[in-house]
C-alpha cells in the first residue's frame, strides 16, 4: 500500500493548523508514522478559566482535523478518519490513514485555497448578499450527522443581544478569566494568541451587538460605514454533548467556514454564549430545537475593498508535528 511522502504530510499538517481554535489556543499535536497520521488535544494548551470543561479545544481540534482532510485531497490523498480510536487514552482524537485518490478536482484546490485566505474578522459586517442561495448550497455541503445548522432569524436577534451581553454580565468579576484573555492578547508577536490588529476597538464594540469582548485594540474606527454589525448569525449544534460531538462539530465548523471563505463572505466564530449554562440555554431556546449548541458563526460581507484583518500567528511546524518512522 503507498503512503504519502512526508514531506506532503508536513505541508498538510502546516496549513491544516491555519484552523480556528478558542483565543487561537491551537491544543492540538500530530503524530505521523509510516501507516498513519494521529491526532491527539494537547490538554496543557487549554485556556481552561474560558474553557471550564475542555469542549471548545475538541471543537478547535476537529476544525483542524477537517482542514487536514482538505489539505490532504489538494495534494491527492483521501483521508479515512477513525474517531476516538483508544477508549484509555482520551486525549487521542482520531487517526487518519491514506489512500491515493483517482482525480484531484478543482474544487479540492479551491477548498485548500480557502485555507489561507480565510480569517476570524471580529469587525461588523455588512449583510451577506443572497443569503438563501448560500444557505442551500450550506446545507447540502455540511455533514448533518456531525452538526445541525440553524439560521437564527433576524427577529431573534434582540434576545441573541441580550445573551451575548447576559454571558458578559455573568463573567463581569471573574479573575481568572479576564487574566487569561489578557495573556491570550499579548501586545507583543508570538506564535499564539489573538494580536491586538486583530481585536475590536471601542468605538467598533459599539456597532456589535453579539460578540465576545476581549481587551480593546489599538485601531481606532475601521469599517464606519457599517452603521451595525447585519451578519446572518447560525448555530451549529450536536444530539449529544460528548467528546465525540465536540469533535464533529469542529469538522462542521470548518465545513462551514471554508464554504463562506469559497463564496466571499467574512465570518467571526463565537463561542462564549455556549460557555455558561445560562447563555446557552437562551440560545437553545432561540433555535427552538432541544439539542445542544456548540458555537454560533456571524457570516457577512465586507464594504469594497475589502478590508479583511492580518492573519494570526501560528506555532511552527516543529511543535505541533512529531515524526517517527
Amino acid at each position: 500500500m503507498s503512503t504519502p511522502d512526508p514531506q506532503v504530510i508536513a505541508d498538510a499538517v502546516e496549513l491544516a493548523c491555519r484552523a480556528p481554535s478558542v483565543h487561537n489556543s491551537q491544543p492540538w499535536h500530530w503524530v505521523a508514522d509510516d501507516r498513519s497520521l494521529k491526532l491527539f488535544l494537547a490538554t496543557h494548551r487549554v485556556p481552561h478559566a474560558t474553557d471550564v470543561t475542555g469542549r471548545e479545544a475538541v471543537i478547535s481540534c476537529g476544525a483542524v482535523l477537517d482542514h487536514l482532510r482538505v489539505a490532504m485531497a489538494a495534494a491527492g490523498w483521501r483521508g479515512s478518519i477513525s474517531r476516538l480510536p483508544n477508549p484509555n487514552d482520551p486525549s487521542h482524537l482520531a487517526t487518519v490513514e491514506f489512500s491515493p485518490a483517482s482525480f484531484v478536482t478543482e474544487a479540492d484546490r479551491d477548498r485548500a485555497d480557502a485555507i489561507l485566505t480565510r480569517r476570524t474578522d471580529r469587525l461588523p459586517f455588512a449583510a451577506p448578499p443572497d443569503w438563501g442561495a448560500f444557505e442551500a448550497v450550506l446545507r447540502t455541503t455540511i455533514d448533518s450527522e456531525q452538526a445541525i445548522l440553524h439560521v437564527l432569524p433576524a427577529s431573534v436577534r434582540p434576545q441573541l443581544a441580550e445573551a451575548s451581553r447576559l454571558t458578559e454580565s455573568l463573567r463581569r468579576y471573574d479573575s481568572a478569566y479576564h487574566a487569561e484573555l489578557q495573556w491570550w492578547t499579548a501586545d507583543y508577536e508570538v506564535s499564539e494568541g489573538v494580536p491586538l490588529s486583530n481585536l475590536v476597538s471601542v468605538a467598533e464594540r459599539e456597532r456589535l451587538d453579539v460578540a465576545r469582548v476581549f481587551p480593546a485594540g489599538e485601531q481606532s474606527d475601521r469599517r464606519p460605514e457599517i452603521q451595525h454589525d447585519q451578519s446572518a448569525i447560525v448555530v451549529l449544534s450536536t444530539w449529544g454533548d460528548t467528546r465525540r460531538d465536540a469533535l464533529g462539530c469542529g469538522e462542521v465548523l470548518s465545513e462551514v467556514l471554508l464554504e463562506a471563505t469559497l463564496a466571499g463572505l467574512a465570518t467571526c466564530t463565537l463561542t462564549h454564549m455556549t460557555e455558561l449554562e445560562a447563555s446557552r440555554e437562551v440560545v437553545r431556546e432561540l433555535t427552538g430545537a432541544q439539542d445542544c449548541p456548540q458555537v454560533l458563526i456571524r457570516i457577512g460581507s465586507l464594504p469594497p475593498p475589502a478590508q479583511t484583518p492580518p492573519a494570526t500567528p501560528r506555532r511552527p511546524l516543529a511543535d505541533v508535528l512529531d515524526v517517527r518512522r
